[in-house]
Formats: C-alpha cells, structure tokens, sequence
C-alpha cells in the first residue's frame, strides 16, 4: 500500500516539476513589445534555453510578445534588412507565445509599416541547451523490507 502511495507521488512530481521549473519571458518586460526601446539591452544578461524535449516537454521555455491586436506583426527572420520572409504568418494576437524548441540564435521583427527600420521593434537572442537538473526524490539510503 505505501509503496502505490510512493509511486502515485513519483507520478505527480514528474508532472509539476517541467511547469515549476520553466522560465517565462515577458518581451521588454512592462514595456512590451513597442517601438523606441531597446530590446538588445533587455535580452543583455538573459539566458534563454532550450526545451529538453525527450522527456514529455520537461524544461520548456518561452518568450511572450504583448502589443496591441491587430497593430503588430513578429516575424522570425529578415532581422537585418528589416523584412519579413515570403509566406510566413505573422502573429496577431495580441499576446503571442513562443516556444523556444531549438538550438541557436532567433530574430524577431514587427511587420508594422517602419517599425523595425525606425523604432529599432526587433529583438535577437540565442537559445541554449539546458542541462537537465536532477531531483531527487528519494532518500540516498533505502532499505528493502
């Protein structure tokens, strides 16, 4: 009986411990994702990772990009020109998360009309792997009865 009490806990850690662990990243903070600020000095210093997928999603991370709906577009590349690639779908929301699922660095934009050429609204960072912390959930002693 105590050891399908052990496991049914064991169950419910392994659930809660990937949504404890996780790190949200509210883009420019109260600011948002807006024009004139300076998104490379708000990602100076962040450490953005990975999610270690192989094992049911534990680790993930995001960013969330808050502006108003309907004003903003985020585009994961053209950073340099100011562009956005053919065919790709902005996000409209209004709240948008994004998953960071991969190695390297990710550029976002804002498709609105010189917003990115002007109001500097684009943001790099550099996703990095995550190094799986163990938890230890029994004690480092155990005693068969």
């Amino acid at each position: 009986m105590a050891s399908a009490q052990f496991f049914n806990i064991l169950a419910i850690l392994a659930i809660l411990v990937p949504s404890i662990l996780a790190t949200e990243f509210v883009v420019g903070d109260h600011k948002g994702w807006t024009i004139n600020f300076d998104y490379q000095a708000w990602a100076e210093g962040k450490e953005f990772h990975v999610g270690d997928k192989p094992v049911a999603d534990k680790y993930i991370f995001w960013c969330i990009f808050k502006y108003p709906k309907g004003f903003h577009n985020v585009n994961g590349t053209g950073f340099q020109q100011c562009v956005a690639p053919a065919g790709t779908q902005p996000l409209t929301g209004g709240n948008d998360i994004i998953t960071l699922a991969t190695l390297g660095r990710k550029w976002y934009i804002c498709g609105a009309p010189m917003h990115c050429k002007i109001g500097s609204q684009k943001l790099v960072i550099t996703v990095l792997r995550t190094l799986p912390q163990t938890v230890s959930l029994a004690p480092s002693h155990s005693y068969i009865l």
